[in-house]
């Protein structure tokens, strides 16, 4: 039998090196998941000398919230001759690597920045754009689309000459599209490389989608440890906030006992005695730790909220004539304003009571040594009829870096308090189905309340 040995033919090499070098920058792109190092060896691939496929090679990636074309990368034949082999010694074996030092290179050159600052609006009217995304097709300059276009202000500027732009799919959706050129020599991109282009296209469609889906489990991984590590830090702030409740329980019967027998220490000492004075302190500050410890307990509480028919001209009044032993003392003016009442919601009379009561208390901490107190209520309409509430003060108002943190538990920038006052009256209000703000004046520090109206 005879056997031939006659050598292969030409077009025959050409498909074999063809199949092996698209076989080698499969082992490539299949080398990494980061999808930066992933999209810089896609473009050096088919630019590196050693290829011979196109001297040029532009990435854009598709944005589906804005539905544009994203200049993502480009990288020059001069910026891609750092390409090293890694593996075995036969093409089959070995794949393409690159540095990290030569990816900064081409992400800090000029042309690179251009194509980076390059959006293109993929509901336009350019065919060629509509032919590669839409039709996911692979386009050639060649083919006219581009000669005689009035929307193409974005891939002629950045490719001179002869160009293709070849669709990324991925799922039978492009995901992108990669544009190739040859600016140094202007050689025309022949029928071979264009085959090839759109073999490559296609692996390296779904090596991009694979990384940007392995960053996402990645991404929703980490975000999954992290609210794991919060949900355990709740669960350890919870257990530590029933300790200090029942801890708050335990102390208060005690120190009932103790203020009462220095009640009545007092009550018997001579008021020049020395012991006297001691006595009085010992039950102005377990008057103190009772206010704290019922602060603290009101708001390890499940609030229970009985609703009813509440008139807040009554109840701001009332809160008004319980502080006007303080007034005197610290020497403030009131000045309530409020026109065609009643105002009327439903709610838990004791718990508003209990806001005013902190909002008015604090506004004469801010005012040691006198000023006035205003109090508004007017008519609004903030999707439903409400009543919005302002307390203002002259007390020079709120440091502006803390106006955000003021309604957190355990924020406060007194001395002798537990920073509870207002986180409790925040979530008074927001059960109550109001808001409450906060903003500086002029003069001080004014608070907003805002509550719906009864419907009459």
């Amino acid at each position: 039998m005879k056997i031939d040995d006659s050598p292969q033919h030409p077009e025959t090499d050409s498909r074999l090196s063809e199949l092996t070098l698209l076989y080698q920058l499969s082992n490539t792109m299949l080398s990494t998941i980061r999808i930066n190092k992933l999209t810089h060896l896609i473009l050096t691939a088919i630019t590196t000398p050693s290829s011979n496929l196109f001297e040029r090679a532009t990435l854009f990636l598709r944005n589906e919230k804005t539905n544009v074309l994203q200049g993502m990368l480009a990288v020059t034949r001069q910026l891609s001759e750092d390409l090293r082999i890694v593996g075995k010694g036969d093409a089959l074996g070995s794949r393409w690597d690159i540095s990290d030092e030569t990816i900064a290179r081409q992400r800090s050159a000029e042309f690179c920045s251009q194509v980076r600052l390059t959006r293109i609006e993929i509901d336009n009217a350019c065919p060629m754009i509509h032919q590669v995304i839409s039709e996911r097709v692979l386009c050639h300059s060649d083919e006219g689309l581009c000669q005689n276009c009035q929307f193409c202000g974005f891939i002629r500027p950045l490719c001179g000459g002869p160009f293709a732009a070849a669709p990324l799919v991925a799922r039978e959706t492009a995901i992108g599209m990669i544009v190739v050129d040859n600016p140094d020599s202007g050689r025309e991109i022949s029928s071979n490389n264009l085959h090839f282009l759109q073999l490559f296209a296609n692996q390296a469609g779904m090596a991009i989608e694979n990384s940007m889906l392995y960053n996402r489990i990645e991404e929703a991984h980490l975000n999954l440890r992290e609210a794991r590590e919060r949900l355990s830090h709740g669960e350890r702030l919870a257990a530590i906030g029933e300790m200090a409740a029942n801890l708050a329980h335990e102390l208060k019967n005690p120190l009932i006992t103790i203020g009462g027998f220095a009640g009545r220490l007092v009550k018997s000492l001579p008021a020049e005695a020395r012991e006297h004075g001691y006595a009085d302190t010992i039950v102005s500050e377990v008057s103190r730790l009772e206010k704290m410890l019922a602060e603290i307990l009101a708001f390890s509480r499940k609030p229970t909220i009985c609703y009813s028919s509440c008139d807040l001209n009554e109840i701001i009044r009332d809160c008004l004539a319980s502080c006007a032993a303080t007034f005197e003392d610290h020497n403030i003016k009131v000045s309530l304003i409020g026109d065609n009442p009643p105002w009327t919601v439903s709610g838990d009379a004791h718990q508003l009571r209990q806001v005013f009561l902190n909002l008015i208390l604090n506004s004469c901490d801010a005012m040691p040594e006198g000023g006035q107190l205003f109090l508004t209520l007017g008519k609004a309409v903030v999707g439903r009829k409400s009543v919005i509430i302002t307390v203002a003060d002259t007390g020079g108002g709120i440091p502006k870096e803390m106006q955000a943190q003021i309604f957190n538990p355990f924020f406060t920038t007194k001395h002798h308090g537990t920073g509870l006052g207002l986180s409790i009256a925040n979530r008074i209000i927001l059960n109550h189905f109001g808001s409450i703000e906060t903003h500086n004046t002029e003069q001080g520090a004014a608070f907003t309340i805002t509550l719906p109206l009864l419907e009459e």
